[in-house]
């Protein structure tokens, strides 16, 4: 076997100039007749990464492969070269993409048991574009739901080589509180600042508004949550008035229902004589009663 001097060399520039994760396979097929073993090359790798300890780049092993990456503490300043701002994700697509992560394989139907709302399909249809997730299979039951899982994009896009380096739901719950705490003081922050630039000047928020703002979202939710069960997406609590008649938009209801009362008091009123035949003829009756 060929010893190869320089094996450290190609592996880093293989690596740079690879637009996605390079796998272990990938980086031997770049080797022709006698290939360095996967040990060498594991060796190396490790090297390569003991020797990106000081630099604001690390070699990084997701689930595709190994790669080149700036370091997370260095985001803040390096993400500054593009003008566009992170695409932000809904709390709603967060959540079902969590559950397929911890839960897989699952069902959609699973997913709205356990969050209580229904899904929405442009929430599926994001992950799927995204292949963030997968259909699976299909679980024996009727109509066959199709069940969901995670792929390898989604691993390298939250930077995990396998789904054992999840964090504990715990760890999850704790994220998601300082994420809470840390938009509110985005929003706190954007609206001093539109303050500052109206000239107004409002007291800053105490930790008795902040308990007060936290009390009437979470009566929010309640209420929302209230809301969906008494309107549900099925519209089983109307009282079967789905099933007796078609859905009208509610000004065309509202007129129509109009209409049929106005309708039905026109057939129920009896006529009425008109303003002449009401008034009587009291000279034609005292000649008549003259003349008698």
């Amino acid at each position: 076997m060929n010893d190869y001097p320089s094996l450290r060399q190609i592996i880093e520039g293989a690596i740079f100039a690879a637009s996605s994760p390079i796998s272990l396979d990938k980086i031997l097929s770049l080797f022709e007749g006698d290939q360095p073993t996967r040990e060498q090359i594991r060796d190396t790798l490790k090297k390569i990464e003991e020797s990106c300890s000081e630099r604001g780049f690390e070699l990084k092993k997701v689930a595709s492969g190994y790669r080149f990456q700036v370091r997370q503490e260095y985001s803040k300043w390096v993400s500054r070269l593009w003008d566009e701002k992170p695409q932000r994700y809904s709390r709603a697509l967060l959540e079902t993409l969590a559950l397929i992560a911890y839960k897989q394989p699952i069902t959609r139907g699973d997913i709205e048991d356990v969050r209580g709302v229904t899904v929405s399909t442009n929430i599926m249809r994001t992950l799927l574009e995204r292949d963030w997730i997968r259909v699976v299979g299909h679980r024996d039951v009727p109509g066959r739901p199709a069940t969901y899982a995670t792929t390898k994009n989604f691993l390298d896009y939250f930077n995990l080589s396998n789904l054992d380096d999840l964090p504990d739901l715990l760890e999850v719950d704790k994220l998601g509180k300082v994420n809470e705490e840390q938009n509110f003081a985005e929003v706190v922050g954007e609206t001093n600042l539109l303050e500052s630039e109206r000239g107004e000047n409002f007291p800053p928020l105490t930790s008795a508004t902040e308990e007060t703002l936290e009390r009437v979202a979470a009566e929010a939710e309640v209420i929302d949550g209230n809301i969906h069960e008494l309107f549900p997406a099925d519209g089983s609590a109307l009282g079967g008035l789905n099933n007796q008649q078609p859905y009208v938009d509610g000004d065309e209801a509202i007129l129509s229902e109009t209409h049929e009362k106005n309708t039905l008091h026109s057939e129920a009123a009896p006529e009425m004589p008109d303003e002449a035949s009401r008034k009587v003829d009291w000279s034609s009756s005292e000649d008549s009663d003259f003349q008698k």
